[in-house]
């Protein structure tokens, strides 16, 4: 429910049960079981000896950190006192509080009432302990396994999670859920063996399949949700299984969560330390600017800031000088969730991939960086920035191999020039890459007439719609639209809600939109549902970019995640691919995270890995007392 900075790895099943909407999860990812247990019978073919692998936690890289008797997790204090209220604030809208309905804007933390099997670290890169769960049993191929439920586990009302709700759960998302959920669990089956007891089958062996479902399944209570629909809006809070319950809300204008008191799992290693807040409330806001001025005068408590023009301009003033509000920054060194503006491929407008090129050269990153954001960002050149697996310079031997069968299907210049679009001056001209980007409109059969960009053979004028969010800061949009102009190509801006927003992604119906692509810190499968082609349909994959060789590469990447070397080469391989095909183009992430809050939030010494740690911080009331009393 806290984390605001996407944790690394978008896990499969969470990203696939809420592929309509864009999430603000944290991101992460499919583990491996740790074997552990000598060999015994096989509950699948009795007659058949079989190596079995049981284990209380998961790791994708190495080992788990935590031993099977930790007590907590590193980065939390376990004495932190329980109490107090963390107010946040949300710029969009909500209408209801089903994260995974294909209809309506979902109060954004809706999807976090529920708990699931395994529950991640935030210090190691995908490393899973119990939650609901006490162990998993499978075989080394993982084509099924049988996990134990803790028989201590309950949702919110006191009812008992039994491993009928497990696999209610997931015939719920297979019958309920989103089509790209279906397919990629066909012949799937959970099955309860008793009370305390699931069995998951495979079709065939499929480790992070296996483990996605271990580690993403949201356990939903069979006996609400046997008489609500998954896929509709629901217009107050359903029963859950977490922390935090709906307390107070009103609709498109805040909901509060309140601690649950006796949750079942407050004292496990995984929550102690955690959920400390009595009560966390969600404010919501139509636009950022009245967000900023609210959380200076202090209507919410903590703010991270995602535009560096308010960070060097709006946080002074007394509350500051009195250091009521901290202010804190930290660099950015890992995988980092980047922006980008994709195009609609399925748009005839944007077939020509030199099209593509023109108009990512008119975007001018320098420009912008330093004209409006002062040189807070840095401009990705990869879809695995910051990790091993971006591609630089020219092919290896290696990628090339893998490359090779697909030529003639990709882009000539991935086998032989780097993804690298040219900065520019910086002077606001943009003069070089625009007389580049004139070129190769002309090569693709647009000529200038009458100042106007027309198609040389329909005679149709080059413009299109760029769709954007009504409450997003949008200072580059206009400069964006000049430098088109001067191309001789219309853009025309759309700035719509929330909820009119999320009903044109989900149908496909836009041009061109800025879009988050969530940090990846290695490859995986679950890239397929980003870029294959079996989920076209999904809203995650903004520009529609999709071919043989991605599709080809991401099986592969699936089938190599404990080799190493052959993992990277087949990262950056993919890399290449996707960069050069110039799908969406690139603009920035944070060279920084920042952030700021009201001087009466305490948090541990140690921070986590891979994000701030919020769900360990809690409320301290003697610094609470220097603030003014209405601040407290």
């Amino acid at each position: 429910m806290y984390k605001f900075i996407k944790a690394y790895f978008i896990q499969t099943v969470i990203l696939i049960a809420s592929l309509q909407y864009t999430p603000l999860i944290s991101a992460e990812e499919i583990v491996e079981l740790i074997p552990d247990d000598p060999i015994i019978q096989s509950q699948a073919e009795p007659s058949v000896q079989e190596k079995l692998i049981t284990s209380e936690a998961f790791s994708i890289l190495g080992t788990p950190k935590y031993t099977a008797d930790f007590q907590h997790f590193d980065y939390v204090n376990p004495a932190a006192p329980k109490g107090g209220t963390l107010r946040r604030a949300i710029v969009a809208n909500f209408d209801n509080f089903n994260r995974f309905s294909s209809r309506g804007a979902p109060e954004q933390n809706s999807g976090e009432l529920y708990d699931t099997l395994f529950t991640m670290s935030e210090d190691e890169d995908g490393s899973y302990y119990p939650l609901i769960a006490l162990s998993a049993t499978h075989p080394a191929d993982y084509q099924w396994a049988e996990v134990k439920l803790n028989p201590a586990a309950t949702f919110n009302d006191g009812v008992p999670v039994t491993a009928q709700d497990v696999e209610f759960s997931f015939h719920k998302f297979m019958t309920e859920g989103v089509l790209q959920y279906r397919t990629y669990y066909q012949n799937v089956t959970i099955k309860a063996l008793d009370q305390e007891t699931v069995r998951i089958e495979l079709p065939e062996p499929d480790r992070e399949k296996m483990i996605g479902l271990l580690s993403g399944l949201k356990i939903l209570p069979q006996h609400f949700w046997q008489y609500h629909r998954l896929d509709d809006p629901l217009p107050f809070p359903p029963l859950g299984g977490a922390a935090y319950r709906v307390g107070d809300y009103k609709l498109g204008q805040y909901a509060q969560y309140v601690r649950v008191p006796d949750y079942w799992a407050k004292d496990l290693p995984v929550n102690v330390g955690q959920n400390n807040f009595d009560t966390i409330r969600y404010e919501y806001y139509l636009d950022d600017n009245v967000a900023l001025e609210a959380f200076k005068a202090g209507a919410y408590d903590l703010r991270v800031e995602a535009q560096p023009k308010y960070w060097f301009t709006q946080y002074h003033g007394d509350n500051f000088d009195k250091h009521y509000i901290i202010k804190q920054e930290s660099p950015v060194t890992a995988a980092p969730d980047s922006r980008w503006l994709a195009f609609n491929l399925q748009k005839p407008i944007f077939t020509d991939i030199r099209v593509r090129q023109a108009i990512s050269l008119a975007f001018d990153f320098a420009w912008l960086n330093r004209t409006f954001y002062y040189d807070s960002f840095q401009r990705p050149m990869s879809y695995f920035e910051n990790t091993p697996y971006a591609a630089t310079g020219l092919p290896d031997q290696q990628e090339l191999e893998l490359l090779k069968p697909y030529q003639g299907t990709i882009p000539d210049s991935v086998f032989s020039s780097t993804y690298q679009l040219p900065p520019s001056s910086g002077d606001g001209f943009n003069r070089e890459n625009l007389l580049k980007a004139r070129d190769l409109l002309a090569q693709a059969g647009w000529i200038i007439q009458d100042q106007q960009l027309i198609n040389q053979q329909t005679k149709q004028p080059f413009t299109f719609e760029l769709l954007v969010y009504m409450g997003a800061s949008l200072q580059y949009v206009i400069p964006f639209q000049q430098n088109l102009k001067r191309l001789g190509i219309d853009m025309q801006i759309s700035a719509i809600d929330y909820s009119q927003l999320n009903a044109r992604l989900r149908k496909r119906d836009y041009d061109m939109m800025p879009t988050i692509y969530y940090a990846y810190p290695f490859p995986s499968t679950s890239l397929r549902i980003v870029w294959g082609s079996d989920y076209l349909n999904s809203s995650w994959n903004s520009s529609g970019l999709h071919n043989q060789a991605i599709d080809s590469l991401i099986e592969q990447i699936g089938e190599n995640q404990s080799h190493t070397q052959q993992l990277i080469s087949l990262g950056r391989a993919l890399d290449r691919v996707l960069t050069h095909e110039y799908a969406m183009i690139p603009m920035w992430y944070p060279r920084y995270i920042r952030y700021a809050y009201w001087h009466k939030i305490s948090m541990p010494a140690i921070k986590p890995k891979n994000t701030l740690g919020i769900g360990s911080w809690w409320y301290d009331n003697q610094k609470a007392q220097t603030l003014p009393s209405d601040r407290r």
